[in-house]
């Protein structure tokens, strides 16, 4: 079965997410530290970071994938290459290969799915603006293998 780090799953209390900027330091934290215990597992052939604006669909994409064992889907918005960047050193320390896949989505698309979710789970409307004005398409150049968009 592939594995799903999603760093958000981090900050689960016992009612709902709580995000604060400690607890989302920490929850980054520890996202790095499953994945680096994930690939040192072994039997891992490749991690596939799936970004892209909150309300995009990452998660719909990474469900609709075939359930392969030997990879390691990371969900998050992850905005910039120095986002990125520290989840691709990780997989190089094991030799992993690293691919990136950017849902790509409308600004308008992304603000109405994330008004759909449930209270805890919506995420403010300046943090997704926020991530739309700083995206920076993921490029070969900074370690990927690979590099897919998806139209959503």
């Amino acid at each position: 079965m592939a594995l799903v780090i999603d760093p958000d799953s981090f900050l689960e209390t016992g009612s709902g997410r709580h995000w604060t900027p400690e607890r989302n330091a920490e929850a980054w934290r520890l996202a790095y530290a499953a994945l680096d215990r994930a690939l040192a597992g072994g039997g891992i052939a490749r991690v596939v970071i799936v970004c892209g604006l909150q309300g995009a669909g990452k998660s719909t994409w990474i469900a609709r994938q075939d359930d392969d064992a030997g990879r390691v889907y990371v969900d998050a918005a992850l905005p910039g290459a120095r986002h990125r960047a520290p989840l691709i050193a990780i997989a190089r320390n094991h030799g992993v290969p690293v691919e990136a896949v950017w849902i790509r989505v409308p600004l308008d698309l992304a603000l109405e799915r994330n008004r759909q979710r449930p209270p805890d789970r919506i995420v403010p409307e300046a943090s997704i603006r926020s991530v739309a004005r700083l995206f920076e398409p993921p490029a070969i150049g900074e370690g990927f293998s690979d590099v897919r968009i998806v139209e959503a």
